[in-house]
């Protein structure tokens, strides 16, 4: 996987790539490296990051070849915040592994974290040749498509991962946000809607809700709506989003 540069722009829920065990070459740097490898995707799984960096770089050392220890050691050093470093790493795994969707995913996923979304996007593009029906990359693909201010996009590739991933409350709720920059805030508003039926604590679908109720003239629907998104939203994930529905609040209110 939100948090917000613009208006847009959505970081925080972007999703870090599962781990990435594919089987290594079978030599003898191979079999020495798997150990501290395997290590490293235990401290990886139990929230040690650092920890996890050291048992990879232990790896590479033993095999400088094993591309997904670079991959994984990338995937920690951005759970360290550590961008410069983890994109070196998925450099180095592209071009050990250059036809993997791995690194190219993981590029993009430090990439967008870091607001470089026209790199994020080539790299999502060059993931998808190689992993087509990956639901998660067309997901980041249109959020960053959608910080890039390209709606439209933005909605084909939300579409394309609803298609493979079915009724998913955060793809629903952002293709809501692609809906109310593209001008459709009725279909915004559907989106929302569905999305608390399927998770009535998602918060931030209220929040949808009231921009796209605003939109459509219902003055008073909207006030409930930003309403209980100051209710139920994040003190702090939730805070620029909160700013927003509250100077909302009181300007509908002081229409009344």
């Amino acid at each position: 996987m939100a948090l917000r540069k613009s208006g847009l722009a959505i970081l925080a829920i972007l999703m870090i790539a599962a781990l990435w065990l594919g089987p290594a070459l079978a030599d003898e740097n191979t079999d020495a490296a798997q150990a501290p490898f395997n290590q490293g995707v235990d401290a990886l799984s139990q929230g040690n990051p650092a920890l996890a960096v050291e048992k990879f770089t232990a790896a590479i050392k033993l095999d400088p070849d094993m591309a997904e220890a670079y991959i994984n050691r990338g995937i920690a050093q951005m759970k360290l915040e550590q961008w410069a470093d983890a994109v070196g790493d998925f450099d180095k795994a592209i071009e050990l592994a250059p036809q993997a969707p791995e690194p190219y995913y993981n590029r993009g996923l430090a990439y967008s974290r870091q607001g470089v979304f026209d790199k994020a996007l080539a790299d999502y593009t060059t993931a998808l040749k190689y992993a087509p029906k990956d639901w998660q990359i067309y997901y980041n693909r249109g959020n960053t498509r959608l910080d890039l201010g390209q709606a439209p996009a933005a909605l084909k590739d939300y579409d394309q991962a609803l298609k493979l991933h079915r009724e998913d409350p955060k793809i629903l709720y952002n293709r809501s946000l692609a809906y109310l920059a593209a001008g459709k805030p009725d279909k915004a508003l559907a989106d929302a809607d569905k999305v608390i039926e399927l998770d009535p604590n998602y918060a931030r679908a209220a929040f949808s809700r009231g921009q796209a109720l605003e939109k459509l003239g219902q003055k008073y629907e909207a006030l409930a709506a930003y309403r209980q998104f100051l209710k139920t939203g994040h003190p702090d994930t939730d805070a620029a989003l909160l700013r927003q529905a509250l100077a909302r609040t009181k300007v509908l209110e002081g229409s009344k």
